[in-house]
């Protein structure tokens, strides 16, 4: 018990001590490079360091997978380089049960640090964004061309030229009706259509259905039937504007099924979805990572372990980078676009653990 004490004692003290500096690094990357177009756009320190603020949760999960592999990595090499473990070993204790209290704490943290996440990290970032989009200038438009999307499991087929948010109103909106088995049913076409509460009012609309032989179209108003049916919410024709990052996971889930249901792109958002689960979870990937690279020297502990830990924070980020493009244009399905990386690096770790000293 006292061995575990001591071990938790160094690690936390560590931890606690990279976590601020990698935090300080990335609040500081983040201000350097947005800097000259806060000074061009006269922005205020107040305003900035609110920024600044609101970005230390995003930082800080960033961070702890980082500072959990640095921590762990140098407390086990530090202990290499004093020899504080050969007794460990000679009692016929192996590395990894010694290092089953660290794995232990990262299971619980890879939790924790899901959940701080989901509750805290994605509403602070959505406002630093927010904040920083208004600060710079940048504030998207809703306004949407060129729409099509498809509704009531593609039953229904929605296109207009042109969607206006101040407005709720539709330009040159056509939409086609097709039966279960996909067959045309109807197509009623029209210059203008205002969302009124409910429902969409189409404004001299044309109903174009087929004749009683089939060869031919007869041109009518549209029957209430199919006009009780247009009912796809505004938000469906607006431009895409959501961030997954930005949303928990609850809203992430049911965005993700509105663009599934019209129709629209996911893939990306999918992806982004998995790796919501997929990045905690490395935290406590990192602790056998860490386990696996210890001891390669007793010289430099600090300065070797710090280097190996970002040698293989960037290795394990340029990975993601390219499975993440990957899966946004659909070259791999997005569960492995986010899950890819985390895999191989367990293969890796497990590798390095084998081989490691004891």
């Amino acid at each position: 018990m006292k061995l575990v004490v001591y071990i938790y004692k160094k690690f936390f003290t560590i931890f606690l001590s990279s976590l601020f500096f990698f935090v300080l690094v990335l609040c500081l990357t983040d201000l350097f490079l947005n800097l000259w177009e806060y000074i061009s756009k006269n922005a205020s320190v107040k305003q900035i360091m609110t920024i600044l603020i609101l970005y230390i949760p995003k930082a800080a999960w960033y961070a702890v997978p980082i500072s959990v592999l640095f921590s762990t990595a140098y407390l086990l090499s530090d202990l290499y380089a004093k020899n504080e473990l050969l007794a460990i070993f000679a009692s016929g204790i192996s590395l990894f049960r010694f290092s089953s209290p660290l794995l232990i704490v990262a299971f619980f943290m890879s939790i924790l640090l899901f959940c701080f996440e989901d509750k805290i990290v994605v509403s602070s970032y959505a406002k630093k964004m927010s904040m920083q989009e208004s600060v710079l200038h940048k504030e998207q438009s809703l306004n949407n061309s060129n729409i099509v999307i498809m509704a009531d499991e593609g039953r229904i087929i929605w296109k207009a030229s042109h969607y206006d948010e101040d407005s709720l109103s539709l330009s040159d909106v056509t939409v086609l009706f097709r039966n279960k088995e996909k067959s045309f049913l109807c197509l009623i076409t029209a210059p203008y259509a205002q969302w009124n509460d409910d429902s969409w009012e189409f404004i001299n609309s044309v109903c174009y259905t087929k004749n009683e032989n089939g060869e031919g179209f007869i041109c009518s108003k549209p029957k209430e039937e199919y006009l009780s049916l247009l009912i796809e919410p505004p938000e469906t024709f607006r431009k895409n504007t959501t961030s997954v990052e930005e949303v928990n996971v609850k809203d992430a889930r049911e965005y993700i099924h509105r663009l599934q249901k019209a129709g629209l792109p996911y893939a990306e958002s999918l992806s982004l979805y998995y790796k919501k689960y997929s990045f905690p979870f490395v935290v406590f990937i990192v602790v056998f990572l860490a386990v696996g690279l210890s001891g390669k020297t007793r010289k430099n502990v600090l300065i070797i372990s710090l280097a190996l830990c970002i040698a293989a924070v960037v290795l394990f980020y340029i990975i993601q980078m390219i499975t993440m493009l990957m899966a946004r244009f659909g070259t791999i399905p997005p569960i492995m676009g986010a899950w890819f990386p985390v895999v191989l690096f367990v293969i890796i770790s497990l590798i390095l653990l084998k081989y490691a000293k004891t």
